[in-house]
């Protein structure tokens, strides 16, 4: 009889953010399918199909929804081996610069860098303690391209979040945890598609013309369309896995050629 296949996740205890919806969702159902324990949080309802132990409902751009993540993670699972940042995005006003006041700024960087900072004060020193863990933080190429007329702030908190993981793997890195950054440019999500619809509805045009609108507001992108969220989801997981144990402090970039240069 031949031995039944391990996955190289089974039994792993993972916490991935923003798991109920696109890019982190892809995350949590390639590596629920590879046998790991999963724990995510989200303030709307979970997606029917995800186990209810699996899920914590908290506002992870707050202290107190952090700590109840952190809290869950560490009862259902006794601890953490992975943890993978997946939250973001942003609902600043366009205008450029001066339409968003403080509580704009403020909602974008709770929302996009200290949702992944609180999470890992809480979180990460466990992983220290046993000498071994992995952390995946997502940014985005807003970080070095950014968008002026809406999303300053949220790229800013972005090349925080870059700035942030750096010294964090340089810290934790000689006690056995991986710190890597993926960024991506454009992921057509669900609710991608929506905005997609909402621009071509608002300018009265095709859904194909409002893609191509946004395609040429990031310069373009090479292949000619944006990234799946399984495609991302890929990268992630690879670097979560201990194939990728050297690769350590780094930045992936996954986004079609958005950016111009290497």
């Amino acid at each position: 009889m031949q031995p039944a296949f391990k996955s190289e996740f089974s039994g792993k205890r993972v916490v991935v953010t923003g798991g109920t919806q696109g890019a982190g969702h892809a995350v949590f159902q390639k590596l629920a399918a590879e046998g790991a324990q999963l724990v995510t949080a989200a303030r709307s309802a979970p997606p029917e199909t995800m186990p209810e132990a699996s899920f914590v409902r908290a506002d992870l751009s707050t202290a107190a929804g952090a700590e109840a993540l952190a809290h869950a993670a560490q009862e259902r699972m006794g601890g953490v081996d992975i943890l993978v940042h997946v939250l973001g995005g942003s609902s600043a006003p366009g205008g450029g610069f001066a339409a968003s006041g403080d509580e704009v700024w403020q909602a974008e960087l709770d929302l996009n860098l200290m949702s992944a900072v609180r999470l890992d004060r809480l979180l990460v020193p466990q992983m220290i303690a046993r000498g071994k863990g992995a952390i995946i933080h997502t940014a985005s190429i807003q970080s070095r391209l950014p968008l002026y007329d809406s999303t300053t702030a949220y790229a800013a908190a972005k090349a925080a979040l870059v700035a942030y993981s750096k010294a964090l793997s340089k810290e934790v890195g000689p006690k056995g945890v991986r710190v890597n950054v993926v960024s991506p440019g454009w992921i057509y999500t669900s609710a991608a598609e929506a905005m997609v619809k909402r621009i071509a509805q608002s300018s009265g045009s095709s859904e194909e013309a409002a893609r191509q609108s946004i395609l040429e507001a990031l310069g373009g992108i090479p292949i000619g369309r944006p990234a799946l969220p399984e495609e991302v989801a890929d990268l992630m997981v690879f670097l979560a896995s201990d194939r990728a144990s050297a690769i350590h402090g780094a930045e992936y970039v996954i986004d079609g050629g958005t950016i111009p240069t290497v």
